[in-house]
């Protein structure tokens, strides 16, 4: 009898503690991921028919969930231009000798264009020239001849140079820029990040700044590739790198193989893209003056021909996913938010952040917002990483108490500043928090970033910690800014 007493009490306890309350939904969460990143929208790349096809599916999920227009005239879509360059169709092939047997490799699986790659058809031989740099301290073209070839580097810059020899070598426009004025025709930036597993292709439409080479083909294959690539040479990777990290010296040579590259890329300088803007007014006569803006970035990579797919389960469908839930979830409430909320789905994350840019520039209620809280890739990881503390420390405190009640999931022990979208905000002064998770980068940017592979659980949790953060803040607390004179209160 003493033991059902209690489990009795147990099950009294769990039913009326906060953690056991009301959390977000995973089954709604999923459903939002699997639509994002599905071919309908082929990787909603900003500038494309996909990215607005997924804008205005976003749209109509804020209205089904209660949220209105921003806009005086009704309209939930902020538009404004991008860079956009989608990859029709690519090839590589490499041989030895004009009547060999040429090896073929697949878009996609062993290699992907540069985001901002030109057009083009090369068939030359092939130099390798390190990382590309070109500085009279260390010339990594001194000793070969480029002109009419085709250049080979590894992306990123050795770490034994100082940053201001190689900070003009860093991305593969500036590598591009560089093997171009030695007179090659094609670029082949072998993918060395440590944040992509060496035979997965990994993408990003940021190539550098800097003006676009639109007949200069670029690619990248994965680390597997690039040794299938140099089997056979005088080097393989490993070698080489050794050399250069022993010796501090350039280890350019030229290869036995050749390369063929043909590339269809439409290029468009100005594309059309948009934010999504839409608003739940506060039930407060007064509050309702003061918003909170919740936002997350809704576009990502793209798809290059007509397979090669990045779907961006986790970046950063998870983030517009956990956006949508808090929007149900607040409109479902019994109490509803006396501060007004302003939802907003970024576009142009992937090009500098630059949606966010274009909101703050725009937004005509600048001066009334107190908090900006920003979702971004909530869907793989350990733990919840919510950063802004090291400036914004009473915003971070209202995320922290709401962790302790119903998520106990937030990493500690860390002074961080607010990143990506969130830096338009704070450069304005407005407080700010990103959530994002702990170890969650698996899949950044490659193909395997599908619905599957989301944890499930840590998406609950990160979107019920968001979900009652907002909710607090709705409430009317917290106070980003003076209540006489809305000026920002800096902490």
């Amino acid at each position: 009898m003493k033991q059902i007493k209690s489990i009795l009490f147990l099950l009294l306890t769990l039913m009326v503690s906060p953690v056991w309350s009301q959390q977000a939904d995973i089954d709604t969460l999923m459903k939002h991921i699997q639509r994002l990143s599905s071919e309908e929208y082929a990787g909603r790349m900003a500038g494309t028919d996909g990215y607005l096809r997924a804008a205005d599916y976003v749209a109509g999920v804020l209205h089904r969930y209660g949220v209105e227009p921003c806009s005086d005239d009704g309209s939930w879509t902020q538009y404004f231009q991008v860079e956009c360059n989608e990859v029709e169709n690519c090839s590589l092939e490499t041989y030895v000798n004009t009547n060999d047997i040429r090896t073929t490799y697949v878009l996609g699986r062993d290699f992907v264009c540069a985001g901002m790659t030109g057009r083009g058809y090369a068939d030359a031989q092939v130099v390798f020239c390190g990382y590309g740099i070109d500085h009279p301290s260390f010339n990594e073209y001194a000793s070969v001849d480029a002109r009419g070839k085709i250049v080979l580097v590894l992306t990123g810059v050795p770490s034994f140079l100082p940053s201001q020899v190689t900070k003009d070598y860093a991305t593969l426009r500036d590598k591009a820029r560089i093997a171009r004025s030695h007179g090659a025709v094609a670029l082949v930036a072998i993918n060395m990040s440590e944040r992509c597993r060496s035979n997965e292709v990994q993408s990003h439409i940021f190539s550098g700044f800097g003006s676009h080479q639109p007949t200069f083909p670029i690619l990248q294959p994965t680390r597997q590739c690039g040794e299938s690539l140099l089997q056979d040479e005088d080097r393989s990777i490993d070698s080489t790198l050794s050399l250069m990290n022993t010796l501090h010296t350039p280890q350019s040579y030229l290869l036995r193989k050749k390369f063929t590259i043909n590339i269809n890329a439409l290029y468009q300088p100005k594309a059309i893209t948009c934010n999504v803007v839409g608003m739940m007014k506060g039930s407060d006569r007064i509050l309702s003056k003061e918003i909170v803006v919740v936002g997350a970035h809704l576009d990502h990579v793209g798809m290059q021909g007509e397979t090669c797919l990045f779907p961006g389960a986790d970046d950063n469908a998870s983030g517009i996913a956990t956006l949508l839930e808090t929007a149900r979830l607040l409109s479902i409430s019994e109490e509803k938010p006396r501060r007004t909320i302003v939802f907003v789905c970024f576009s142009g994350a992937e090009s500098q952040y630059v949606g966010s840019q274009v909101f703050v520039s725009n937004f005509p209620k600048l001066s009334k917002v107190d908090a900006f809280v920003n979702i971004e890739c909530v869907g793989n990881g350990d733990s919840i990483a919510v950063l802004g503390n090291k400036r914004f420390p009473a915003l971070w405190q209202v995320a922290n108490k709401q962790d302790s009640l119903y998520t106990q999931m937030m990493v500690h022990g860390f002074k961080t500043l607010p990143k990506g979208d969130a830096v338009a905000f704070t450069e304005t002064g407005i407080p700010s928090l990103v959530f994002s998770t702990f170890n969650g980068n698996r899949y950044a940017h490659v193909p395997s970033d599908i619905p599957e592979n989301i944890d499930r659980q840590m998406l609950r949790q990160a979107a019920t910690l968001v979900w009652r953060t907002v909710e607090a803040l709705g409430e009317g607390d917290y106070q980003g800014r003076d209540p006489k004179t809305r000026k920002v209160q800096f902490q």
